[in-house]
């Protein structure tokens, strides 16, 4: 298929795709009731057709904003797509979010219709209703729970599509019409931002932008129809765009939803992907749960693994250097594989993992070196929803775990005198959608997109991301080092969920650590250790010593001055509802900083401990209170 990069749209795209493969093959599938039900192109277009010619019915038009909440679906995508067919612009949002949240970016966007999975988003606008003055249409999927509901503003998906349906019937040239009228430079969605430094704003992205950033991903890591994904992570989250929305419309290949997210990974394994991407905090999860299963695996099962892992590893690090491997370690791996790796990949669903991607944030390198150490072909990328997601990718037998790879095709990389990293591309975006100041910060006079994270190119052109600006630390030698780094390598232990490392030339490094309860809760049990609360567990002497071992191993592996001086475990797991983490999981670290101000300035000052009492409010209204006595450990 000729693409015009000018003309081209996703509705366009899936009526070429409907036209070639029609009821042939699958474009979609969803487990429901244990069973996979498939939806083939014909059926995605029809489902599409008539959602957009039912929104359309109902007043939706050319530049009206039509919000997803809910878990990923098929609906979902259909949604998106019938927005874009009817003249309009779609925007997700995180199935998590609170109502305040959720009523804030309808606010924010001008949204006027919203496709609510169930009941309980339903009610998450429902009872914003008074302040959403500009919202016209809630159109729910699942019927469960709205029997009683009898406000006018509702209306079921089932129902919005009929009215399409019978519209199709009686116009059946209008949804061709609606299609051909739109253009490549026609914003498709609004992807919004992480909010790791601050709010989330709106990135508009026109179809060029994606259509032209998916062409430049698929030829730097090649797809075909033949491949399956599944669908794991919020479409508010623009990787999950790339892979279930734009590639599957340019390439043709399946995409796969599970059941529920207390299911994904079993799900995972019955399809047998070949194609993932995913958040670090995934990478993360999944690597951290191999270690808890051995922890609690028969004392033959331990042997092996400990046994054959370090074979593992020791090709990994051939891989991620480019140095070729000897004979022994060759055929020591060989063996590896088919005593331990082959059975664990089965277990995990990536058997048939050919392309494994991270991105949203930085990985790592004990994870990375984990995942080619057991065979898994886990390559970084690098981007910002911005300029359409990815900038640069490591390619097949080109992946440097120090890295984020080489541009892609038609990216441009530069880095500024303040070691700032710049990027340009067709993907570039828009703007942010109502804040022309910012979107002004971030474009430099000549087109540039800041990044706002410091890095350098190597002599073949493979870029270094450092860390964030601000965030890069100045040791007491007056050399800079990575907090990213430190963090990252705290975070491979299995006893460890979050970490957040502070220091300057004046003073050495410290660091609040953040426990995985569920490891950490069962290593207390296993340790006949009994406690009440989460603020029990993190103040016990046996937790803090457990914890001071993990970060005496981090410490051996850095440079004198970049170890690690005193810590302390953070009395409360942090909460994207209270704004410690962004909706991806990641950690806004000024919020947390002045949430835990006190640890901080305790740990600087040499105390030995910091009494706690405060009440915290949750999102739905309730409250609770925290007294506790926090430890402050010298390495």
């Amino acid at each position: 298929m000729h693409i015009d990069l000018n003309d081209i749209t996703f509705p366009k795209l899936l009526k070429h795709n409907a036209e070639k493969y029609g009821f042939k093959k699958a474009a979609l599938r969803q487990k429901n009731l244990g069973i996979w039900q498939p939806c083939s192109w014909q059926q995605y277009y029809e489902n599409v057709r008539d959602l957009a010619l039912g929104l359309h019915s109902l007043g939706f038009g050319s530049g009206d904003k039509l919000a997803i909440i809910g878990n990923n679906r098929p609906e979902s995508l259909f949604a998106e797509i019938a927005a874009q067919a009817a003249g309009g612009i779609a925007v997700s949002f995180y199935h998590d979010a609170t109502q305040h949240e959720v009523a804030t970016a309808i606010e924010q966007f001008n949204v006027s219709f919203v496709i609510a999975e169930d009941q309980e988003q339903v009610d998450k606008l429902l009872d914003q209703k008074e302040r959403l003055t500009g919202l016209c249409r809630v159109i729910y999927v699942q019927k469960r729970g709205m029997r009683n509901y009898h406000d006018e503003i509702l209306i079921s998906f089932a129902e919005t599509e009929k009215i399409g349906k019978d519209r199709h019937e009686q116009h059946p040239e209008l949804f061709d019409q609606l299609v051909a009228d739109g253009k490549g430079d026609d914003t498709a969605i609004i992807c919004m931002t992480s909010g790791t430094t601050g709010e989330p704003k709106g990135a508009l992205l026109t179809f060029k932008n994606l259509v032209s950033m998916s062409l430049a991903s698929n030829e730097a890591d090649p797809k075909n129809e033949h491949d399956e994904f599944v669908s794991l992570l919020p479409l508010a989250w623009f990787g999950e765009q790339l892979m279930s929305v734009v590639a599957p419309l340019l390439v043709g290949y399946t995409v796969n939803f599970p059941e529920k997210p207390e299911t994904a990974m079993a799900d995972m394994r019955e399809i047998g992907p070949h194609l993932m991407l995913s958040l670090p905090k995934v990478w993360e999860s999944i690597a951290a749960t191999v270690r808890i299963r051995m922890m609690d695996s028969t004392p033959f099962k331990r042997f092996m693994f400990n046994s054959l892992m370090p074979i593992g590893e020791k090709y990994a690090d051939c891989v991620l250097t480019g140095t070729p491997p000897t004979l022994s370690l060759k055929i020591a791996r060989f063996f590896a594989h088919q005593l331990l790796f082959r059975a664990l990949k089965d277990r995990l669903g990536l058997t048939n993992i050919r392309s494994a991607l991270t991105g949203g944030a930085s990985l790592g390198t004990d994870v990375f070196r984990f995942f080619h150490a057991i065979g898994v072909n886990l390559k970084q990328l690098y981007g910002q929803t911005e300029i359409a997601g990815i900038t640069c990718m490591h390619r097949d037998g080109g992946v440097n775990g120090a890295t984020v790879g080489l541009p892609l095709p038609g990216s441009e990389i530069r880095i500024d005198e303040r070691g700032e990293i710049l990027s340009r591309s067709a993907g570039l975006f828009s703007g942010y959608y109502g804040d022309e100041e910012a979107t002004r910060r971030v474009l430099t006079a000549d087109g540039w997109l800041r990044s706002g994270d410091k890095g350098y190119l190597d002599a073949n052109g493979h870029l270094t991301v450092i860390d964030r600006i601000g965030d890069v630390l100045t040791l007491a030698d007056g050399s800079h080092f990575s907090a990213q780094l430190i963090e990252n390598s705290l975070r491979f232990s299995p006893y460890i969920s979050e970490a957040l490392v502070h220091g300057d030339e004046s003073s050495q490094l410290i660091a609040l650590i953040g426990i995985n309860s569920r490891v950490v809760g069962k290593w207390a049990g296993d340790n006949k250790l009994s406690y009440m609360t989460f603020a029990d567990l993190t103040s016990m002497l046996e937790i803090n010593d457990l914890i001071a071992i993990e970060v005496a191993r981090v410490n051996h592996s850095l440079p004198e001055k970049a170890k690690i001086a005193r810590f302390a475990i953070i009395y409360k797991e942090l909460d994207a509802d209270e704004g410690e983490l962004t909706r991806t999981g990641k950690m806004r670290r000024e919020t947390v900083n002045s949430i835990y101000s006190v640890l901080i300035n305790a740990l600087h000052a040499g105390l030995d401990k910091v009494d706690i009492d405060k009440s915290i409010e949750f999102s739905d209204g309730k409250t609770a209170h925290i007294k506790t006595t926090v430890s402050m450990r010298t390495i």
